[in-house]
């Protein structure tokens, strides 16, 4: 049981720390044996895993004032003591011998006597005496007959770049303790989506399932694409002759070569040309690269380009292009 662990295990110990250790020094030991002995790091080496196990235990107990103060208090009163049923054989001492002196009149010799009902324990007395639950995890934690106490949750969050979050990809992340985590990101992850780590969070006090981690992803912004759901998009530029005249240009795609798309004649900026199945891929479907034309207006023209511009312009239909929006406007 937990509380017997506190009377047999030196925590100190497990980490090489001495007893007046401070809490950054404990973290950055523990940071360090984490990277050292993490099942990430020893694959299917069982006894990588258990000193994991054993360290990540100890840190749990030290690394939280309260129960650094109620370990300290109870291996203060003598390892090796052990826990009896009154009356039965101790070898060096029974419960009683330990607490006794704590409690008003005893029992004849100086002893007390207890009754423990079916499904409780030792547990149960002893964290009426101190305040607490269950030693070993934190105050109101111990579910009694619930079963174990799970692990806390851990909240992080890391940054990607463009491609890594629509590709996916397996990246090497560091927790807040120093241990390092091995995640797959799922192709297609969207900037502020939680992904939730199973099993990856802190340690259970009392053998239970460890906490997970809650992960929120953060996505750089590309330069060229964006998204819009599992779609692309990227804005192309075009030329004004190849908007009113037509053209074949190249659009890029991410992480490939550029395809070639057809504009039409007399093309207005804003008209999307679409690509089929060039956008975001996932287990969900894959997306189109929706490619929004731009009609760029040259800022320089030369004398000769301007008298040729104007006389282009006086062979136009004389109408106004914004008529239809003005009259809208106007009611």
């Amino acid at each position: 049981m937990a509380s017997q662990d506190w009377f047999d295990k030196d925590f100190y110990q497990v980490l090489g720390v001495s007893k007046d250790v401070s809490d950054a020094e404990l973290k950055k030991v523990y940071r360090k044996l984490a990277r050292k002995y993490h099942p990430d790091s020893n694959p299917g080496d069982a006894a990588a895993e258990a000193k994991f196990k054993e360290i990540s235990e100890a840190h749990s107990v030290l690394a939280d004032p309260e129960q650094r103060k109620e370990y300290d208090a109870i291996r203060a009163m003598g390892s090796g003591a052990r826990f009896t049923a009154p009356g039965g054989a101790g070898g060096a001492g029974g419960f009683e011998d330990v607490f006794g002196g704590m409690f008003g009149q005893g029992a004849p010799g100086g002893r007390q006597s207890y009754t423990f009902q079916q499904g409780g324990d030792y547990d149960d007395l002893l964290g009426g005496l101190f305040g607490g639950g269950r030693f070993g995890q934190p105050s109101g934690g111990y579910r009694g007959f619930g079963g174990p106490t799970p692990g806390r949750d851990v909240v992080a969050s890391t940054t990607l770049d463009f491609i890594t979050a629509t590709k996916g990809e397996q990246i090497t992340l560091e927790t807040s303790d120093g241990r390092p985590i091995t995640v797959r990101i799922p192709a297609g992850v969207a900037d502020g989506q939680k992904i939730r780590l199973r099993g990856k969070g802190h340690p259970s006090p009392d053998g239970g399932e460890a906490g997970d981690i809650i992960l929120t992803v953060n996505v750089r912004k590309h330069p060229v694409f964006e998204r819009d759901g599992l779609n692309l998009r990227v804005t192309v530029p075009v030329t004004f002759a190849e908007a009113a005249l037509g053209a074949t240009i190249e659009v890029p795609t991410l992480g490939g070569n550029p395809v070639k798309l057809k504009v039409a004649p007399g093309t207005p900026s804003g008209r999307v040309l679409r690509v089929k199945g060039r956008g975001v891929e996932t287990s969900k479907g894959k997306g189109d690269l929706l490619a929004v034309v731009q009609v760029a207006v040259p800022s320089h023209l030369s004398k000769e380009a301007e008298q040729k511009l104007e006389e282009f312009s006086a062979l136009l239909p004389d109408e106004n292009p914004r008529s239809e929006l003005l009259g809208k406007a106007g009611g």
